[in-house]
């Protein structure tokens, strides 16, 4: 339930300027912090959320799915055995199996297998253990957060800071689990207009590399909705497009006819010969261009970028962002908010 004092601290951040945390023509892209702080937390924990606001970020990043009762909770997939440490629950050994989640075959521990209650008695671990070895220190210390317990956090930061922080939700194979009867979209904008999102005005943007949600949304909601696009592949509730397909002139004004913009695979902007006619083309269509992900890990780096042959090593993440703010985009996704942030306002 909400007290008077949430509902008096909802209209006083509706008042605060919402210039903040969208880009306008020349200004600094906007800085979403992907997954949270994750290259220094063991990411979708709140503890990583939290490290991004402190460290400045605009938007936060949660990957939604659903529990079996029903509950979004923030995973980068519905997979969950490596990220937590289900694999050492002996009481949850007959909940590995295998799925077929998007056509791709895997198995594991799946998230709407479990319900928050059983949920909560499993620990976050670090996904890349081997190059995020600092980050080990943090295993076991975490939940998996509801999205309601991120949105408490956006809200009590918020207070305590005086500004406004973006929230930037990705529906993870909405097909699949509406298919399963656990669709995402009931459950977000409730939650959503419950904490006071409702509007274009607002810091929010819903992502998905679907199609079908996308549209589905929009009949549904104000708030923006930006389409994710990769280099290869297409979306998996539209057998026989491409993503090639939707990036064309043409393709570029049909998403525009159902969402606020696009989220490309940063080999989409910079190729090793530069950067890409693709943030224009957008542009051109009135679509915003937020790219993903940009890391300083070595293999995570264009090879331009790289430096030494030392896979934990680190590369030219500054010139890496630069070149990607230099192309033109909206905002950029990272796991490091912090680093990039300085890089963006550091001379070259």
């Amino acid at each position: 339930m909400r007290g008077l004092a949430q509902l008096g601290l909802i209209v006083l951040m509706s008042l605060l300027p919402f210039s903040m945390l969208r880009a306008a023509p020349g200004a600094e892209p906007i800085i979403i912090a992907h997954r949270g702080a994750s290259g220094e937390r063991p990411e979708h924990t709140l503890a990583a959320y939290e490290r991004a606001i402190d460290q400045g970020a605009d938007y936060i990043e949660p990957d939604l799915v659903l529990t079996k009762d029903g509950v979004l909770v923030a995973r980068h997939e519905n997979e969950i055995g490596g990220t937590t440490d289900v694999a050492d629950h002996p009481e949850f050994a007959d909940r590995k199996t295998t799925k077929v989640i998007d056509g791709v075959e895997m198995a594991g521990w799946f998230i709407e297998d479990f319900t928050l209650a059983e949920l909560r008695t499993l620990r976050a671990r670090e996904r890349l253990p081997d190059l995020r070895p600092a980050n080990k220190r943090y295993d076991a210390l975490y939940q998996i957060p509801t999205f309601e317990e991120i949105l408490k956090l956006v809200r009590a930061k918020e207070a305590e800071t005086g500004r406004r922080i973006g929230l930037y939700p990705e529906t993870k194979h909405p097909s699949y689990f509406a298919g399963i009867g656990l669709p995402h979209q009931a459950p977000l904008l409730d939650l959503l207009s419950r904490y006071g999102y409702m509007t274009q005005a607002d810091p929010v943007f819903i992502q998905s590399f679907e199609v079908g949600n996308l549209k589905a949304l929009r009949a549904a909601t104000r708030l923006r909705l930006i389409q994710l696009v990769d280099a290869q592949g297409g979306p998996a509730d539209m057998p026989g497009t491409s993503y090639d397909d939707m990036l064309t002139v043409q393709g570029l004004t049909e998403i525009a006819t159902y969402a606020d913009g696009i989220g490309p695979s940063a080999a989409l902007v910079i190729a090793p010969e530069g950067a890409t006619a693709l943030v224009g083309r957008a542009h051109d269509a009135g679509l915003q261009v937020h790219v993903w992900t940009l890391r300083m890990e070595n293999p995570f780096l264009p090879a331009q970028y790289q430096r030494g042959d030392d896979p934990e090593g680190r590369g030219d993440f500054a010139g890496y962002v630069r070149a990607i703010v230099a192309a033109g985009v909206d905002g950029l996704f990272t796991d490091f908010p912090e680093q990039a942030r300085a890089a963006m306002t550091a001379a070259p």
